[in-house]
């Protein structure tokens, strides 16, 4: 036993006689003093050896440091705790916690042994680098600061930092390294090793996020109060950058660290949302004035607020929609009239809005949508003018559903355009293309696009027979253009087929005069060019008008068939006098004129060809050109009250003042006195047109176009739901009607309706069946 108690007592004297000459060497790191090389590695060694003595060395080293570290903190303690004032205390605690923290990384590693004794596990080479960062005996620092200084005093620290931001804001100022100091100590103080950010969040971030939200809220609604809305969005975006700035200095903005982030959310609330409804009040008064500048500062604020840019978003489409149709109403005298005028107008229209979004919302992509959408529903507008389009099949009842007519004036305007008028004749190549392209951006907005398609077709048709076409590549650009903007690829390859048929026509034509140049017929055949076209592609309807040709033509029709048929057998031929125009001479005591005129007329005037002073009566000229009545009458009118004629070619007694008023007894004679004027002096010779707009359907046939877009749209919906049922096998009718709508938006929007009658008619016919067990499921019958 008593050996035994003079080894304890040797080795209690062993410790203490060590620690007393390691204790100075850590006193001096500690207090930031110069340590010598030899005293350096002394302590490296005396740790080294103290623990590895025995079991309880690790432990009295740990416990005896601990205690000289408390020592240092309450001595540093004591000197933060003599200063009254907060910026002095601020200042001397800020010197105390950089000094002791910067020995956090240096007094750590003479004891890394301490630190394999007390863990009982092995460090690397690469571990020994990270050693001093997440050692026990710099956890032990930091932990007796925290429990011990920083404990006591952190609340005047956050307090007194708090008041410096406070004074920063009111504009006063200070040294803002204080503020930064205290932060700085706030994230380093932390030893968990999982959350180094823990005490800094906890105490820190949310002490100076309830500062500057209770700054704000007591300030933002005296000042919107005082100032107004419009003065108050500046205030508001201007202490948001500021805000975000003075974040950026006193918060934490490491990787992973979201302060700033939090900061600025916390003054999006409490100086825009909270103010939300005020400032969206004034936002349509803003759109409705262009006020630019002040809508983009309005966009900057309410981009950051959940759900802000939605009723902005409503007012930009209310104000587009009642806008343009205002100045659409405004103008309807003049664009119902003059096609060339209502295109314009719409892209003033889109221009005026398309600045609108670019200057005041930065061409940001949900307020172009919101531009498309409503400039959308003013180019479908029905109000200044529309289509009637009958909504029920043939024979069955006579209601219709009113549609835009913009489909049919921009075809009208691309006709204009494109053929031989006063207007395309003073525009250039380029200034054409840039037209044409705009009417393309319009067409893009247009619901019911084939509507458009028919009419382009129907002025293709006349330019291409008439050969009135500007500009034969423009002619085939605008097809391809047509493609480019998604027109449907079926029609798109009818109008090239189109071309290629005037192309082939233009062969034939050479051949046939070369085979008959040596027939008795030969005089005539120079002079006539035949067109033979597919009907596939040409064909507006199956309706063949009667009508009496001229002897010379009538001869001429078997030889071009014979002449046909010897080239191409097994294919039929149709003559389509409708389309059919030329050139005939008229001579009278004035002068001798070509007159330019459609068959129908031709046919008229040559029942004077052998009795040219003769009176004929209504019901003979029927006779003699076979014409159906309602033809005879248009084709007359068009003789006798051709708009641009200050003379006209044909006379008629009584006086009537339209067709209808024609009857079997009205007399018609040709004018022995007819001429051109030009200048107010009467012409010996000259050349007029009178055929106008070349009359491609009959007044019957007119309404059948109508109807006849209704039927193409009944089967292209039919052949949709085909389609879309033959791929899917089984469908929803909600999905089912959602493909539909966006196989079919690139030709038109069909109506619920006429879905609801199709898919009945198809269920009907076997085409599709309804799921048994859910009315709301369809199923395909293959």
């Amino acid at each position: 036993m008593a050996s035994s108690n003079m080894l304890k007592d040797k080795n209690q004297l062993v410790f203490e006689d060590k620690w007393d000459n390691m204790r100075p060497t850590v006193l001096k790191l500690l207090r930031q003093e110069p340590v010598t090389r030899a005293e350096w590695q002394d302590l490296f060694w005396d740790v080294h050896s103290v623990c590895l003595w025995d079991d309880k060395g690790p432990g009295k080293v740990h416990k005896a440091l601990q205690s000289d570290i408390l020592d240092f903190i309450n001595q540093a303690q004591g000197r933060v705790m003599s200063h009254q004032d907060d910026s002095a205390l601020l200042k001397s605690y800020i010197i105390e916690w950089r000094k002791f923290f910067t020995q956090c990384s240096y007094l750590p590693k003479p004891f890394g042994q301490l630190e394999v004794s007390l863990s009982g596990k092995t460090i690397s080479t690469s571990q020994r680098k990270n050693q001093a960062e997440d050692s026990e005996v710099r956890k032990l620092m930091l932990d007796s600061w925290n429990s011990s200084i920083f404990s006591s005093i952190k609340k005047r620290l956050q307090d007194s930092a708090m008041k410096l931001v406070h004074a920063e804001r009111n504009g006063e100022a200070f040294d803002a390294q204080l503020v930064i100091g205290v932060r700085e100590s706030y994230v380093n103080l932390c030893s968990n090793a999982e959350d180094k950010l823990q005490i800094y969040r906890d105490n820190f971030e949310k002490a100076y996020l309830d500062a500057t939200e209770s700054f704000y809220r007591a300030q933002a609604p005296s000042y919107l109060a005082d100032n107004g809305v419009q003065n108050y969005m500046k205030y508001a975006d201007a202490k948001l950058k500021e805000e975000e700035q003075r974040a950026q200095r006193y918060l934490e903005t490491r990787k992973g660290c979201n302060s700033v982030q939090a900061l600025t959310e916390c003054c999006v609330h409490v100086l825009v949302t909270a103010f939300k409804e005020t400032i969206l009040a004034e936002c349509a008064v803003m759109i409705k004035t262009n006020e630019t500048e002040r809508l983009r500062l309005m966009f900057s604020l309410m981009d950051r607020v959940p759900d802000g840019i939605s009723p902005m978003l409503k007012d930009l489409e209310d104000h587009i929609i009642e806008a343009g149709l205002a100045d659409m109403v405004a103008a309807a005298e003049i664009i119902t009239t003059d096609s060339e005028k209502y295109v314009e107008q719409l892209l003033v229209l889109f221009n005026k809005f398309s600045s609108l979004v670019k200057d005041a919302f930065n061409d940001d992509p949900r307020f172009l949508t919101s531009r498309d959408k409503a400039y959308k529903h003013v180019v479908n507008d029905t109000k200044v003018f529309k289509l009637e389009l009958p909504t029920k099949q043939k024979g069955v009842g006579s209601k219709t559903q009113p549609e835009s007519k913009c489909p049919e004036l921009l075809a009208n305007y691309c006709d204009m355009l494109l053929r031989k008028t006063p207007l395309s004749k003073k525009l250039t190549s380029d200034e054409i293309e840039f037209k044409l392209r705009n009417v393309l951006l319009v067409l893009k907005y247009v619901q019911n696009k084939d509507v458009f398609m028919r009419f382009h077709k129907a002025h293709l048709t006349r330019r291409l027979i008439l050969d009135t076409s500007a500009d034969s590549e423009k002619e085939e650009n605008m097809v391809e253009w047509l493609r480019e903007v998604g027109m449907p690829a079926d029609y798109v390859n009818k109008l090239a087929r189109m071309f290629q048929d005037v192309k082939v026509s233009e062969d034939l034509n050479q051949q046939f005069k070369e085979a008959y140049r040596n027939n008795e017929h030969s005089a005539i055949a120079d002079s006539i060019n035949i067109k033979i076209l597919n009907a596939g592609a040409w064909a507006r309807s199956s309706e063949r008008i009667p009508v009496s040709l001229p002897v010379e033509l009538e001869d001429y029709i078997p030889e071009v068939e014979e002449f046909y048929r010897k080239n191409h057998s097994g294919r039929k031929l149709q003559w389509h006098h409708l389309m059919s125009n030329g050139i005939i001479t008229f001579k009278n005591k004035v002068g001798i004129y070509d007159l330019e005129v459609t068959t129908f007329q031709m046919a008229v005037l040559f029942a004077w060809n052998q009795r040219q002073y003769e009176k004929i009566t209504f019901e003979n000229l029927r006779l003699a050109t076979e014409l159906p009545d309602t033809e005879l009458r248009r084709t007359l009118w068009s003789l006798i009250q051709f708009p641009k004629m200050k003379r006209q070619v044909v006379i008629c007694k009584p006086e009537v003042k339209s067709p209808k008023e024609f009857n079997d007894g009205t007399l018609f004679w040709v004018n022995q006195d007819f001429g051109v004027v030009k200048n107010s002096k009467l012409q010996k010779r000259g050349k007029i047109n009178l055929i106008g707009r070349l009359q491609l359907s009959t007044e019957r046939s007119s309404d059948e176009d109508k109807e006849g877009i209704v039927q193409l749209r009944i089967l292209r919906t039919q052949e949709a739901i085909v389609k879309i049922m033959k791929m899917r096998k089984k469908i929803t009718n909600a999905q089912l009607q959602t493909e539909l709508v966006e196989i079919l938006k690139n030709m038109f929007l069909p109506s619920k309706k006429m879905i609801k009658e199709q898919i009945e008619w198809l269920i009907e016919h076997k085409y599709m069946k309804r799921d048994e067990d859910n009315i709301n499921m369809f199923i395909y019958i293959a």
